[in-house]
This record gives C-alpha cells, sequence and structure tokens, in this order.
C-alpha cells in the first residue's frame, strides 16, 4: 500500500500530517483543509496497492478520487485566526494568556469563525461565503449564545467510555477476595462474674520481701497504716474501694471481694465462679502485696486457715477451678512467673481431655483456652517503692487512670510543685460527666488509648482485646497507662496474649497537654470554688484538632489507602453533639473511599453509633447518615438487617421516599435514590423487611418516581426496591398489580438510559412466579412479556441479556408451552427443507409477533403456539441465539438449550431425535457453495441420543430478522446437538432462492425507465475476491470479562442476573472526588492532558499546510506497505499515526504508517457473504474507538484496537437486511458532536441511533425502494443530512420534521450508482456527489439542480474523496 503527499518533504511536517496533508475534522469548521481517503487504481489483487491513476480537481471547491484502496490522514485542524483565538480564549475562561482550565482539544464544538479571516488565511478568493444559507444561521445570536455557553462548551463527551461499556455489565471479580471481617461481634462475650483476692495481711511483712522506710503503702487509695483501734477495719474498708473502683468499669458484673483468703475458700469460691459463669468469662482479680512472691514454676500463695502459714496454689490448681474464658490480673512482684508458666498447664489439661474423650466420646469436658492475663511485671522485677506512689500501682492504673495520671504528671513535672497531691484529689467533675475537667479527660483518655491500640494492635487483636468485651475493653485501655507509668519507674508489665509496647507512641504528648491543661487551671477552679474569683473553665481542643488533622488526611486522598491515625477520635467524637455534625461529615468522606474504608470504621465500632442516630431527628444530620448507611449497607447487607428491622430503623429511609418529602439540601433527589437503594438491600432476602415495607406504603412511593426524568439514579433503584419488595413474596406482586406496577414498569423500556431499562426488566422478572397460576395471573404475566419483546433490538447489550434472563424465568414458568412450541418449530424446518416451496417465507413474515406459519405447499395445519405469546418469544429466542454481542448469543443460546434438552427427554424424545438429525443432515447437503468459516473457536455439544460422531463448530453467525429461519434453528440446535459437519453450512440452497426476491429488491430497487440495470450496481461488483483457501482468518475480540461457554452441561433455568450486584458497586466507588482521569496529578489525567497538548500543537503547526491541497501535485510517494489482503476501507486517526485497513472480508487491520508497521489484526466475525462496510474513528480527541459497519446490518465498537482489542459493544443497527457482499449494504455517518450514528443501506429507512442512550431515535423513510449507497451530515448543527441512492437519487433530510416530512429535496440528475456523498466540514461547506459514470456535482440545498459538474476519465468511477476544506476533489 502506497502513500501520497504534495509535500517534498515529509520527514519535516508534524505529526498530525501524512505529508503535508492535514488531517480530517468531523464538524469544525475552523479546521484547516484537509482530503478524505484517495484510493487509486489497482495494479493487483494481492493486497500490493500502487498509485498509478490518481485525478485531482479543483473545481468550486471540491476533491474527488478515481481508484483502489489508497488513503493519506486524518481529519480537519482548526484555522488559526484572530477572531477564533479570541473565541477559544473566551470559551475556555481564559482571557489575555491567563491559564486555561484542561479540557479535551475541542476537534467538533466550534462553531463560529471568522469569514473573512478564514479566506485572507488561505490566500483564497475574497467575498466567499458559505454554502445553502448557513452563513446567516452561523452568525445569528442564537448560535453565537450557543458557542459561548458553558453548557454547550465544557460538555464534551466521550461516548461508549461508561463503565457499563467497560465492564460488560458485569460485577467485578477479585482475584484474591478479602475474607469479610467479622466486624458485627457477633462473637461478643462479657465479663459475669468476677472474684476480688487480696492477700495483704496488714502488719505483717511477706519473708521475701524487704520494704524500704518510707515505702509505697496505700491501697486503693487507703493508707492501712492509719489502722487505730477507732479503725480496726481497714481491710474491709480497702476492699469494698477495690470493688467500686471495678465497678466503675462494669457494673453489670457481679463482683465478690475474698480478703486473705485461706486455700479452701479460695478453691471454693473459683469453683463457684466458674460453675455460676458457665461459659461466660470471669475476672480473677489477685492481689499479693502481703504474701510471699509468686514461685518460679508460677505459684502463688494464699493463707491456711488460721494465718500460721503461707499455702501454694499451683497453676495447675488453678486452672482446674477456674477453667476457662478468664480473665487475670496480677498485681505482684514477679508476676511475670505466673503468666509464663500458664500455658504449659494449660498444655497438660489439654493432653487430659483427649485421653478422657477417648475413654468416653460423650463426656463433658472443661474448657481452659481463651484466657487473657495482665502482670504488673516481669519475672524478677519489684514494684515501685516510692512512697508518693500508691502501693498498688498497677490496680490504680488499671481502674483509678484520671488519677494516677495526674499524680504522674505532677511528679515528672517540677512546675507544678504548689500543686499537692491532695488538690489533685480536687479537680471537678466526674469520669461520666463530659463537659467537667475530670469527665473530659476521661473521654480524651479513652479517644487517645483507643487510637493507640488502633494503630499499634493487629485487627484482629484489636477486635479481641477492645471490642468484643466491655470489661477487657477497659482494663487493656488503661493498661496502656499503666505500661507508660511503670515504665518510667523500671517494671515492664506483661499480658497474653502480648501485645507491641505502646509507652513512647506520640499521642501521649497529646495526653500530657490534655492534663496539663487541667493541671495549670486547677488553682483557679479551687479558688473559685472556695468563693473566690469566679472561673470558667476552658475546655481543651483537641478533639477539634484530631478532626482537622483527618480532614487534611482526607483532602489527601487516603494515598496506598493508609489507615487514618485518627479514627478512633471520630468514633468518640459522635458522643458530642458539638463536634458531631462535622465528625459525620469527615466520615461520611471516609467511607466514599471504597469498602476498604468502610471496613476500617466498622472494625473501629462505628456501626452502633449510626445505628443510634437513626433515632435522631436532626434535618442536618439526614443527608450525610443516608451517605453513610448506603456505603455500609453496600458493603455488609445481611448484618445491618436485622439493626434496621429492630425499632424500625428502616423508616429513617422509608420516610424520605415519600414523594413530598424534603430535606434542607439541593441534591434531594440523589439522596432519594440512596434511601431506595438502602431500602432495596434491606428487602433483599429478607421476608420480615419485606412485609414491614409493604405494610409502610414503600410500593407507592417507588411506583411515582418511576416517572421521575430528573434523576436516572432514582428512576433505577425504584425499580430496583420494587424487585426486590416483591421477589419470591405474591402478596407484594398482588399490591404491584393492583397498583399497575407492571405496566409502569413496562413504560420504562423507552427510558434514555440503559441502566434503567435494564432495571425495569430486573423487576418484571421478579414479578413472574406467583404460586397460583390462574388465568389472571397468567394474562398478567404474558401482558409483561409482550411488552418486553420490543427490547430484543436494544441497542445495549447489558438491556439485550437482561431481557433474556426474563425469558429464561418465564420459559421455566411456562416450560410445557415452549416445549411445544419447540417442537413444531422443528416439525416445520424438517418440512421445508424437506420440500417446502418460496412462499414460506412470505407467509412466516405475514404472520403475527413471528410466530410460526405453515409450509403452504400443504394444507394450513392448525398448530398449537401459533399466535400465542410462547410462539413468538421462542422464534425470538432463535434469533437472539446469533445476536451480535456473544454474550447475548451465549445467553440466549442457554434457554434454547434447556428447551430442546427438555424435548430430548420427555416422551417427544425419539421423534424430536430424529427431527434433529435430518434438520443437520440436509443443513449440510443443501449448503451454499464458498459459504461462510466458522469465526470462533469451536463448542462441544451434547445430546442424549447422539454420542457418537465429532461435534461441530458453534455458528456466529448474525443473521437478520428477515430471513427465514433456517439458519438460525440449525445454528441454535448446534449448540445441543453433536452431529456431522461444521456450522459452515448452515445455511442451505432452498434458503438462498427463497430470499432471491429480497436480494433482487435490495440489489437496485425499483428502476427508474430506460436505466440498464449494470447501472444501479457498485462499482465493484465484478471484483474477483480471494479465495477461502488463501484467507487467513483473525482472531475475534471478545468483551470485557466475557466467559466462554464451557463443557456440554444444560444450565438450570432461570439464568441467575447479576445485574443487581453490577450496580451495587456504584456505592462502593468513591463519589465526592473526581474520576481519576479528572484528578489532577493522576496518570490517567497527565495522559489526557499530553494528549490534548498535542493535538492542540498539531492543529496550530499543520495550519498553513492546508493550501498546499489545492495547489501542489500529488505524485509523492510517502510511504509503501503490504496489508496482505485486498483492502477495502480505509480510516486514518486524527492524531495518532495509526489507519485502519478493512480488507473484503471481515479482518481488519491497523498500521502505524509512519513506523509502516502492522500493530494490530482482528477479525470483525462477519458472517461469510457479508463483508465490512465501514470503519471509523470515533473520540479521537482523547482515547479513540474503532466503529465497524457490515452489510449484515450489525454495528460493532472496538477498544484498545491497537493492542489487545476487546468488543465495547455490538448491535444490530439494521433489521431486515441478507448478509451480502454485494449492493450497498450497511453505511453510516456518525456525528461526534450530536452524538449519532446515522444508519441506512439496504433497508427502506434511515435509522437515526443516539449513542448516548443506545437507542434508535428515529426511522425516517428513505423515499425510495433503492437501496441507500452513502450518508454524509452537517456535522456543526448535525440536523441536515443528504443521502446517495443505488438508482442514482440524491436526497437531503431535515431530522428537525417529522420523520414523513423529513425530505426536503430530491435530485436525480446522476442517472447511476452513488459513489459517495460529502458534505465539507469546514471550507464553504460544499456538498458534492460521484456516480459510478465518473459524474461529480455540486449542489446547494436551496437549489433545485446542481450548481457544478465536472467528468472524471474513465468509464468507471470506483470511489471519491472530497478535502474537507480546500477547494479540491480526487477521483
Amino acid at each position: 500500500m502506497a502513500l501520497l503527499s504534495s509535500v517534498p518533504s515529509a520527514s519535516a511536517q508534524p505529526h498530525a500530517m501524512v505529508n503535508g496533508i492535514h488531517s480530517r475534522n468531523d464538524g469544525d469548521p475552523h479546521r484547516s483543509a484537509s482530503p478524505q481517503p484517495l484510493k487509486p487504481k489497482q495494479s493487483q489483487l494481492n493486497g500490493k496497492v500502487h498509485a498509478n491513476g490518481l485525478d485531482l480537481y479543483k473545481v468550486n471547491g471540491a476533491l474527488a478520487e478515481n481508484g483502489g484502496a489508497l488513503s493519506i490522514r486524518s481529519e480537519d485542524a482548526r484555522e488559526q485566526t484572530t477572531s477564533r483565538q479570541a473565541l477559544s480564549s473566551r470559551v475556555n475562561g481564559s482571557q489575555n494568556g491567563a491559564p486555561r482550565r484542561l479540557a479535551r482539544a475541542k476537534t467538533e464544538q466550534d462553531l463560529k469563525r471568522d469569514i473573512s479571516a478564514e479566506v485572507e488565511d488561505n490566500g483564497a478568493e475574497q467575498n466567499w461565503e458559505l454554502r445553502h444559507g448557513w452563513e446567516d444561521q452561523y452568525n445569528s445570536e442564537e448560535y453565537l449564545h450557543l458557542l459561548s455557553s458553558r453548557v454547550f462548551i465544557q460538555a464534551f463527551y466521550m461516548y461508549y467510555t461508561d463503565k457499563r461499556h467497560e465492564t460488560g455489565g458485569r460485577p467485578k471479580k477479585r482475584a484474591n477476595p478479602i475474607p469479610p471481617r467479622d466486624w458485627s461481634l457477633r462473637d461478643k462475650t462479657k465479663t459475669v462474674s468476677a472474684a476480688l483476692v487480696v492477700c495483704l495481711n496488714l502488719g505483717v511483712d511477706p519473708p521475701d520481701v524487704i520494704k524500704p522506710n518510707p515505702s509505697a503503702a496505700t491501697e486503693c487509695w487507703i493508707d492501712p497504716t492509719t489502722m487505730t483501734m477507732a479503725n480496726p477495719k481497714i481491710l474491709e474498708a480497702i476492699g469494698k474501694k477495690l470493688q467500686e473502683q471495678f465497678e466503675s468499669l462494669s457494673i453489670k458484673t457481679r463482683y465478690k471481694q475474698y480478703l486473705d483468703p485461706s486455700f479452701e475458700e479460695t478453691r471454693k469460691f473459683c469453683t463457684a465462679l466458674r460453675r455460676n459463669a458457665k461459659e461466660e468469662r470471669v475476672l480473677f482479680y489477685y492481689n499479693g502485696h502481703g504474701v510471699p512472691l509468686p514461685t518460679t514454676s508460677g505459684e502463688i500463695w494464699v493463707f491456711n486457715r488460721d494465718y500460721t502459714q503461707y499455702i501454694p496454689i499451683s497453676l495447675y490448681d488453678l486452672q482446674t477451678w477456674l477453667g476457662g474464658p478468664g480473665l487475670c490480673i496480677y498485681d505482684c512482684s514477679h508476676a511475670g512467673n505466673v503468666i509464663a508458666n500458664y500455658e504449659k498447664y494449660v498444655g497438660k489439661h489439654e493432653e487430659e481431655n483427649i485421653a478422657h474423650r477417648a475413654r468416653d466420646p460423650e463426656a463433658q469436658l472443661q474448657n481452659y483456652r481463651n484466657n487473657i492475663h495482665l502482670a504488673a511485671c516481669g519475672k524478677t522485677e519489684q514494684l515501685p517503692t516510692n512512697p508518693d506512689l500508691p502501693a498498688d500501682l498497677f490496680t490504680c492504673c488499671l481502674t483509678t487512670p484520671i488519677d494516677i495520671s495526674l499524680r504522674f504528671h505532677v511528679m515528672q513535672n517540677p512546675l507544678h510543685h504548689k500543686i499537692t497531691f491532695e488538690d489533685l484529689a480536687k479537680v471537678p467533675g466526674k469520669a461520666s460527666e463530659r463537659r467537667s475537667p475530670m469527665g473530659e479527660l476521661n473521654w480524651i483518655l479513652t479517644a487517645i488509648t483507643d487510637t493507640i491500640a488502633w494503630n499499634a494492635l493487629p485487627r484482629e487483636l484489636f477486635r479481641k482485646l477492645f471490642r468484643q468485651d466491655l470489661m477487657v475493653a477497659a482494663l487493656f485501655r488503661n493498661y496502656l497507662v499503666a505500661e507508660r507509668i511503670l515504665r518510667a519507674y523500671g517494671c515492664h508489665p506483661t499480658t497474653v496474649p502480648q501485645i507491641p509496647s505502646t509507652h513512647d507512641h506520640a499521642l501521649w504528648e497529646a495526653w500530657d497537654l490534655a492534663v496539663e491543661m487541667v493541671v495549670s487551671q486547677l488553682p483557679a477552679m479551687l479558688a473559685s470554688a472556695q468563693g473566690g474569683e469566679p472561673y470558667e473553665y476552658q475546655p481543651s481542643n483537641f478533639f477539634g484538632e484530631q478532626l482537622t488533622a483527618f480532614d487534611h488526611y482526607l483532602q489527601q486522598g487516603a494515598p496506598k489507602q493508609e489507615v487514618p491515625t485518627q479514627l478512633p477520635v471520630v468514633l468518640q467524637v459522635l458522643l458530642s453533639q458539638a463536634h458531631r455534625f462535622k465528625a459525620l461529615l469527615l466520615l461520611s468522606k471516609f467511607l466514599d473511599l471504597g469498602p476498604w474504608a468502610v471496613n476500617l470504621a466498622l472494625t473501629i465500632g462505628i456501626f452502633p453509633y449510626v445505628v443510634k442516630l437513626l433515632q435522631s431527628p436532626a434535618l442536618e444530620l439526614k443527608p450525610i447518615m443516608i451517605f453513610i448507611w448506603a456505603r455500609i449497607i453496600a458493603v455488609a447487607p445481611q448484618e445491618a438487617q436485622n439493626d434496621l428491622l429492630r425499632e424500625s430503623g428502616f423508616t429513617y429511609f422509608s420516610n424520605v421516599l415519600v414523594p413530598g418529602y424534603t430535606l434542607p439540601i439541593e441534591n434531594l433527589l440523589e439522596h432519594k435514590a440512596m434511601s431506595a437503594f438502602v431500602i432495596a438491600m434491606f428487602c433483599r432476602n429478607f421476608q420480615q423487611a419485606q412485609h414491614v415495607c409493604l405494610s409502610a406504603g414503600l410500593m407507592d412511593s417507588c411506583l411515582e418516581h418511576l416517572e421521575n426524568t430528573d434523576n436516572l439514579l432514582l428512576r433505577q433503584w425504584s425499580c430496583l426496591c420494587i424487585s426486590m419488595l416483591w421477589k419470591d413474596y405474591p402478596e407484594a406482586k398482588w399490591v404491584g398489580i393492583r397498583s399497575l406496577a407492571h405496566h409502569r414498569l413496562c413504560a420504562l423500556i423507552i427510558d434514555p438510559v440503559p441502566e434503567v431499562r435494564a432495571a425495569a426488566i430486573h423487576a418484571l422478572t421478579n414479578f413472574l412466579g406467583i404460586p397460583d397460576l390462574t388465568d389472571p395471573v397468567a394474562q398478567n404475566e404474558e401482558v409483561v412479556a409482550s411488552a418486553l419483546m420490543a427490547m430484543a433490538t436494544d441497542g445495549n447489550a447489558v438491556v439485550r441479556r437482561e431481557l433474556l434472563i426474563f425469558y429464561s424465568a418465564f420459559v421455566k414458568r411456562y416450560r410445557n408451552k415452549f416445549m411445544v412450541a419447540a417442537y413444531e418449530t422443528l416439525v416445520e424446518e424438517r418440512e421445508h427443507l424437506v420440500g417446502g416451496s418460496s412462499e414460506v417465507e412470505d407467509e412466516r413474515r405475514s404472520t403475527v409477533n413471528g410466530s410460526i406459519a405453515s409450509d403452504s405447499s400443504k394444507e394450513p395445519q392448525a398448530k398449537i403456539s401459533e399466535h400465542t405469546i410462547q410462539g413468538a418469544i421462542w422464534y425470538q429466542l432463535i434469533t437472539m441465539t446469533v445476536d451480535a454481542h456473544p454474550e447475548v448469543a451465549q445467553t440466549a443460546s442457554i434457554t434454547v438449550d434447556y428447551v430442546h434438552n427438555a424435548l430430548l427427554e420427555s416422551p417427544l424424545a425419539s421423534p424430536t431425535q430424529q427431527i434433529i438429525d435430518i434438520i443437520l443432515d440436509l443443513s449440510q447437503q443443501r449448503a451454499i457453495p464458498g459459504s461462510r468459516a466458522p469465526s470462533t473457536v469451536p463448542q462441544q455439544a451434547h445430546s442424549p441420543a447422539r454420542n457418537g460422531g465429532h461435534s461441530p463448530q458453534k455458528s456466529e453467525g448474525y443473521l437478520s430478522m428477515g430471513i427465514r429461519r433456517t439458519a438460525s434453528v440449525a445454528a441454535a440446535l448446534k449448540y445441543l446437538v453433536g452431529g456431522a459437519g461444521s456450522s459452515d453450512n448452515l445455511m442451505s440452497t432452498n434458503a438462498a432462492q427463497r430470499t432471491g426476491s429480497q436480494q433482487k429488491r435490495l440489489s437496485g430497487g425499483t428502476k427508474r425507465p430506460g436505466i440498464p440495470d449494470e447501472w444501479s450496481t457498485p462499482p465493484d461488483q465484478h471484483d474477483p475476491t480471494n479465495s477461502q483457501s488463501r484467507y487467513q482468518k483473525a482472531t475475534v475480540p471478545r468483551p470485557k470479562r466475557f466467559k466462554e461457554r464451557q463443557g456440554r452441561e444444560i444450565i438450570e433455568l432461570p439464568i441467575p442476573s447479576e445485574f443487581l450486584e453490577y450496580t451495587i458497586e456504584y456505592f462502593l466507588e468513591p463519589q465526592m472526588k473526581p474520576g481519576e482521569p479528572d484528578e489532577p496529578g493522576s496518570d490517567d489525567y497527565n495522559q489526557r492532558l499530553w494528549r490534548r497538548v498535542r493535538n492542540e500543537k498539531t492543529l496550530i503547526t499543520t495550519q498553513p499546510l492546508k493550501s498546499i491541497a489545492g495547489t501542489s501535485r500529488w505524485d509523492i510517494d510517502a510511504g509503501f506497505f503490504n496489508n496482505g489482503n485486498q483492502p477495502s476501507k480505509m480510516s486514518f486517526h486524527q492524531f495518532e499515526d495509526h489507519i485502519a485497513i478493512a480488507d473484503d472480508r471481515d479482518s481488519i487491520c491497523v498500521w502505524n504508517w509512519r513506523d509502516k508497521c502492522r500493530v494490530s489484526r482482528f477479525s470483525n466475525g462477519n458472517p461469510r457473504g457479508s463483508k465490512i462496510n465501514e470503519t471509523r474513528f470515533i473520540n479521537e480527541d482523547d482515547q479513540a474507538l474503532l466503529i465497524t459497519g457490515s452489510s449484515d446490518g450489525v454495528v460493532k465498537i472496538f477498544r484498545n484496537y491497537d493492542k489487545d482489542v476487546e468488543l465495547v459493544t455490538a448491535y444490530r443497527a439494521l433489521t431486515e437486511m441478507v448478509p451480502s457482499t454485494r449492493n450497498a449494504g450497511l453505511v453510516f455517518d456518525w456525528q461526534q458532536g450530536q452524538g449519532k450514528l446515522l444508519v441506512a443501506g439496504d433497508v427502506k429507512v434511515i435509522r437515526v441511533w443516539n449513542a448516548a442512550t443506545e437507542l434508535c431515535v428515529n426511522d425516517i423513510p428513505a423515499r425510495s425502494g433503492s437501496c441507500i449507497t452513502s450518508l454524509t451530515s452537517d456535522r456543526v448543527a448535525g440536523s441536515i443530512f443528504a443521502a446517495g441512492y443505488g438508482d442514482g437519487a440524491v436526497r437531503v433530510f431535515d431530522q428537525r420534521l417529522k420523520p414523513a416530512l423529513a425530505q426536503v429535496r430530491v435530485w436525480r440528475e446522476h442517472k447511476q450508482w452513488i459513489t459517495s456523498v460529502h458534505m465539507q466540514r469546514g471550507g464553504q461547506r460544499e456538498l458534492v456527489s460521484g456516480s459510478r459514470n465518473g459524474e461529480v456535482r455540486l449542489w446547494d440545498i436551496r437549489m433545485n439542480g446542481s450548481i457544478g459538474f465536472v467528468k472524471a476519465p474513465g468509464e468507471t468511477m470506483r470511489t471519491l474523496g472530497v478535502h474537507e476544506h480546500a477547494p479540491v476533489f480526487a477521483t
């Protein structure tokens, strides 16, 4: 393949040029001139094409071509005039060189240009104006306002790049799914009983302990040395005080004091403690300050009955009495010996249990595991003896952390020498009063210790120690204080399970600051309390500062999903009404980061707080609470259902769904949609929820929102909420029937949002299945099925797949009727193959809803399935097994296989198998010579009656609705039955004969009088093609996440839908921040910025070169490469060095024309006998997609066309077409600015598809029996388009008019096949047409005749190319 240029030095030209010719623009009048692909005469048919006969003309501004398959590159550039620069600066938000925001290159958005400036820049004639009277239109106030409006300029759409296209409408599958965290704490335990063992033996020091004098003496803040004859019960006072201190941690635990107990007493109360607690946790507290130190084997000491001896208690005995689970605290020197030996004796008990179980399998065994221990010091360490500290320092830290922290702070800070320890005991307030100094300190300490543990401990250990048991959590929070204080005096407290050291954590500085603020204000507060000058306590700003730090973390975007340090603080702030709003707002931003953030918040314990807040009547909190609950229930729906049901928490959201309910926010509808999502997840597989929601009138509320046109998410989740409400719940379905819910859902089949259409089908699928199948029930279900049949031609694959899932449920429910329809279809097929006549096709086409007609060669026989909805759906199912999208075709085949397999397992198995054998054999025998080869990998099928022989390949042919069913039925059978031959030979000779009348009509349509047939045929009608043996098949791209059906298994119906899981992902993705392509600094953003700068630079640099196209010679060879197959269609990328070349079959090659290397080759998957008619790049300003149109009426769109090619979507844009390599096939024109695809060809309509909605928005009558051979349109406004016909006519249409009146002009000056009709996208907007006999005419839509005529040399003009801006055309 050769490239020509009009510029001698190709290598010196900018990137977007191909040897001096600037790229094409799809609709920007401010682009520089560039030609369409120019095609030289062919010298060979082996794919090597040379330019040896290119004819260039300059005739009133038109460029034409004559030849084979050659082109130059790309699509227009903007004209750099003074007025355009000012306009561009204005609409992009910059003046006088100010920086502009990032935007894609607006290749198709500018509407106004300065005519005189363009003429001066081009060196063209002065005083020329736009053709068709558009000069005044483009200068009108309406267009200038449209140009300058932000709505039009900034809403620059990229089509087919939505999530449904990226994922194929399927939910993400994690390669290594994270196991669910048990954040709901269903294994939550509680400490029910506690034994407080105090061994002091006041007045007698143990023999192995030598105390200095003075020494630490106080126990539970009571000095035992003050015992006198007047106060002999000092030990009882200590025990009582100790119990009060533990009760401050957990009031519900049953405490009992054991003061200086004997061995026997200890055994009895420990045994009773376990017996009463059963399987719950027990607390064993041991104070051994008055007995010997624990032994190296872990023995602890008590007294004998007469207090004359110390009696050791072995750990083995203690474990036997206490069992497990337990919580043990050891406050004595050498306490580490107890912990070090504990597990050794547990192992012995476990061995005994195993032996006991071997002797008696039914024996009840004691549990010795799941014990938690806290020890005051290490194995050889002595407790501090500082007289300013209490003797039970460890116990004081665990039970009165605020008091000991105040004392420790004063002792460590010499500046507070005027504050006595007695003053510290007078700090105002209580721990339960958060606004008092003491309460604030307790609140801050809880937040700090929780935060330190959260950041230092493993998640599972944190959950076990700080969230499962209130007593354990309180003790371990205070243990962090004990570790910090005791380490300052040379002791190292230990625990089981062991936790990391936290004494030097940075947050302790914040705690010191909070304590300092209280201590520094203490003298003033005490003076005020004693009648001095009034003083108001200044609270700490700790929580405000932590929220600010958390906000900064969120502003950074949580890099690398780092765990925020302040998350536990946010949890504590929710308890404060003053900070609650800000805390909830920040929490919602954090949860918006994704499931990992939700998991962290749930693990930290946020759920009980947000459940409690459902009872809050505060309106300002409702929007945030709705958002938070939507994120939580998306991650953990089952755990949240019971809590929503409890105390009617679901009404918090159902009330929001009431149509008249309002909130003081702007985006009220989005919050209503989130409320609908929460209710839908609440009702999902939870019958109690369905019952209470139905009673609350939820059905009526959702039905009202179906008609809301302002918010697509609300319509979508209203459908899904109804779906979950009546799924497997007949009472709700009857309520829906009385409310006409199924009719109102059917009205959404034309909704402009594909997800809403799919959600409506999902709801109607769950509508099926009322157990009592009465006539009214069947009638309602058939009405729904009949309404949904129109969606088989929907342009979105997700919608069509959901339709097939509905069909699978419908087939399962009416299984016998579909078996009858399938059997009658097979019988008719056999008769048709054996001896049918050509009238059968016509008779079938005239039946209602695609129902089956009998063979006209015999007497009509009444068929049970005729004129039934089941018969019509069965026909549609067979047709959809060869859908353009492989996933849709595969889903349809599952249902068809199910019915055929049911036939083969029914009493009709034998005749059914015989009919199947006959159909397959005859379809092979009568195959059309040279029929299509398979385009996919073969797939094995299975039949119970035929196990021998080899299995055929699966047919991927795309057969239109208008063709008789022969090929479709045989293709459908190939999924199930193994037979001889290949699926290539599915279309029989009789089938070809029966479509002959269609072929004749579509070849040229109605002939004008005196016109030879040859004149109304394509120029390449008699071109030779590559033989099958020489043609190399390429790989057919598949959609993302598509899984090929494996094996021969018959899948049970109904087919499960994944649409709900797919839609739930919306609430698992960030919504508060821009997407990755719009996030400054992201890779996608930087790539997009680079592309925009490159594109703009290319457009500016190549601007002066457009005049060369009309003045220079086109005779410089710019490159040559061998495509391998005969090129048929070519398309250059506007900015990349890519050219897409379609051959005369179904393969597409993408070349890098600059490097002269092929970057990819793939198959379009055409059926045999059809070819690719059109190729085009779309979304060229960003990441381009490749769109193709085939002669079978199918449009396909591919992404990553230059590497790992993926199918984005595929749909049948035109029905009633016959696959053929002759005639016009399918032609289209893409309007990037409008997002519309105009499609026409061998049909009697011009179909307008909207790319955003993926719906056919207009069917404009072609007004001719001849086929349409070419389409072109005005790319600026997008309303006017022109069509060339096979009989030589050229018609102009206006989309703004009613379809029947859309034709505004028709010209019949051409007498032969229109090779091309083209409207310039710049320049003077010339409309040029050329016919196969070489006539080239110029038109003005205001005129009744042509305004210019040129006769190209040669007998046949094969192609025509028009320059977009210069007055040049080539043939």
